[in-house]
């Protein structure tokens, strides 16, 4: 036993020590002078300073004006608000994460302590150092509300888009050809109500309503931009009600232009034509209600059209079989959900119309259609169930073009499971918990993972902090998708990549306030697209508590007070006087050269 023993650890290699990378940001500004980094790798060797340059310091439940925090302009110059009541847009101007450093510097510690009185004068005022108010927006017409989480930005952010909407009365009720326009309209419910919706264009540096267009009795998913996408230029809207997509294009001068509309018809001269060959009506007859129409619609004939070519071309009389077989299925289908590709491909989600009504309660679990649509040439080019194995792996390695994340940059600094090996990996790790579940497997992983398409226009952000090849941190409590997390009882910590050194904590909630278990806390990050700043807004009920996490040397009032107390006398020994260090920090020594070397000064 001894022998075998022995030889069993002789093959044993030993561990190598894991050789972490010198952190010094003096060191790396160095490197990066006069060191030739590979071709095109320029902006990725820029993007990794962020590990040294990180909101390490969380100023709690800070005081705000009374309004709805939303979110940065793609440039970060802006950051937008809604009005507490919702029917005005407030414009503030980011001062840079450098703004409030001078009133930071009363507070001592790693966080303030939220019984000084210090800390509660600096928390007064650290808004207003870090956002200047520009300007105050009325937005909403009379009777309309602003949805709190409906926001798009143009490319240059000159200007965004937002929506409000107001239920219609039940008295007078609307007529019935103004709620079925077409054949394919659908029927409202108390889950589904029908409303009047605007679209808003607001120039950000002029505080001025450029351009509005009106929806009237209708159903537009406002809520995280659903029924909305914008693409550079190219608003695509959804009317779930009437089942047509609005094409506009955004001039540079902040207007709505018709580009064209997608459903009943799908060339702007269809319409035309159909009059040539309908019969003129008499002076007796009615009016003529497009509801009545006999036919299948523009954009459903080429769907079945489509698949009919598709079966087809398979050449069996299965695929044949199957066509007519589901043939009324595919032809009550609605439209539910859409994105743009391109500025030609739209990406359309189908469903059944209890689903499109939110009739059912699980909608994600029903049967679906993704169907890819050139708007340009009116073709269908191609058809997915939401069971298609074919269409997660697109999904999974072109993820960049279905998020599109940073349009408004020349380059695409995304963290998804296409071009990030850490994303993939939680992909995976997610696929894999679904396939071993109770009542999981291959077929419900690939339902639940593409339940995520068509994805919202502008729902992931481009920090550099949420990018999982420079940090590592659970993505239980934030993600690079802007939505609201459960709020965890501890900070959430995030380490740097390429060497494992924990850089710094970002505190979510209001740590000291005991809350009650019965109460559901949520967490919404909103964070800055390049620089070390970030706003966190919990919620508990009807409470909200904001918190700052900014970049702050929590030493430097330390050294304040330091140097203000008079350096103690030199001692004398012999013919040589001796100065006692009066500095917080430690001396110097070979050994903290070394230290500092490996694990960085930030």
């Amino acid at each position: 036993m001894d022998h075998a023993s022995g030889l069993a650890a002789s093959n044993l290699q030993p561990l190598k020590p894991r050789k972490i990378p010198n952190q010094n940001i003096v060191y790396r500004l160095r490197q990066r002078e006069i060191n030739r980094k590979k071709v095109a790798t320029d902006f990725h060797v820029g993007r990794s300073f962020h590990q040294n340059v990180f909101p390490n310091f969380t100023v709690v439940n800070v005081e705000k004006p009374p309004c709805f925090l939303r979110k940065f302009s793609p440039d970060g110059q802006f950051f937008i608000a809604f009005s507490a009541d919702q029917t005005s847009l407030e414009i503030f101007r980011f001062n840079g994460a450098q703004a409030g450093g001078d009133l930071l510097q009363k507070i001592s510690g790693s966080r303030p302590d939220l019984a000084d009185e210090e800390a509660s004068n600096v928390r007064a005022d650290l808004f207003s150092c870090y956002f200047r108010h520009t300007h105050t927006v009325n937005v909403a017409p009379s009777g309309e509300h602003l949805n709190r989480e409906c926001s798009l930005f143009t490319d240059d952010g000159k200007y965004v888009v937002v929506g409000s909407a107001c239920y219609i009365p039940s008295e007078p009720h609307p007529f019935f050809f103004d709620v079925y326009r077409n054949n394919e309209s659908v029927s409202p419910n108390p889950r589904s109500p029908l409303e009047d919706y605007s679209l808003h264009i607001i120039d950000l540096h002029t505080g001025l309503l450029s351009d509005t267009r009106k929806f009237q009795c209708d159903k537009i998913f406002l809520s995280h931009n659903q029924g909305l996408y914008l693409y550079h230029n190219t608003l695509a809207v959804l009317s779930v009600q009437q089942q047509t997509i609005y094409i506009f294009q955004i001039t540079p001068e902040g207007t709505f232009i018709d580009v064209r509309t997608i459903g009943r018809f799908c060339y702007e001269d269809d319409a035309l034509f159909l009059s040539a060959v309908r019969p003129s009506p008499n002076t007796n007859s009615q009016t003529y209600r497009p509801y009545r129409d006999p036919c299948i619609n523009s954009l459903k004939h080429r769907l079945l059209t489509f698949l009919w070519r598709r079966a087809h071309k398979d050449g069996t009389p299965e695929a044949m079989r199957h066509f007519y077989k589901y043939f009324d299925c595919i032809r009550w289908l609605r439209m539910w959900k859409i994105q743009l590709l391109d500025e030609e491909h739209l990406l359309i989600k189908c469903a059944s119309e209890d689903v499109v009504t939110l009739r059912v309660q699980d909608p994600n679990s029903q049967p679906s259609f993704f169907v890819v649509y050139n708007m340009v040439s009116t073709e269908v080019i191609a058809v997915f169930e939401n069971t298609s194995e074919d269409l997660l792996e697109l999904f999974e390695n072109f993820s960049d073009l279905f998020r599109n994340a940073t349009l408004h940059a020349p380059i695409q600094f995304t963290c998804s499971a296409s071009s990030n090996i850490h994303a993939r990996q939680i992909h995976r790790r997610f696929k894999h918990t679904i396939i071993n579940a109770k009542y999981g497997g291959q077929l419900e992983a690939v339902k639940r993972l593409l339940a995520q398409l068509p994805i919202s226009s502008q729902s992931y952000t481009s920090s550099p902090y949420l990018d999982l090849s420079l940090f590592s941190y659970d993505d239980k409590w934030v993600s690079v998708m802007e939505r609201p997390k459960i709020c965890g009882d501890y900070p959430i910590k995030f380490y740097a990549r390429d060497s494992g050194i924990l850089r710094f904590k970002i505190y979510p909630g209001l740590l000291t306030r005991s809350s009650s278990s019965s109460a559901r806390r949520l967490v919404a990050f909103t964070f800055h697209p390049y620089e070390p700043f970030a706003i966190s807004v919990q919620r508990t009920n009807t409470e909200y508590v904001v918190n700052f996490h900014v970049r702050h040397q929590a030493n430097m009032a330390e050294e304040k007070v330091v140097k203000a107390t008079p350096p103690p006398p030199p001692v004398k020994t012999g013919n040589v006087q001796r100065v006692p260090c009066v500095s917080s920090r430690a001396p110097f020594t070979p050994a903290s050269l070394i230290s500092n070397r490996n694990l960085g000064v930030s």
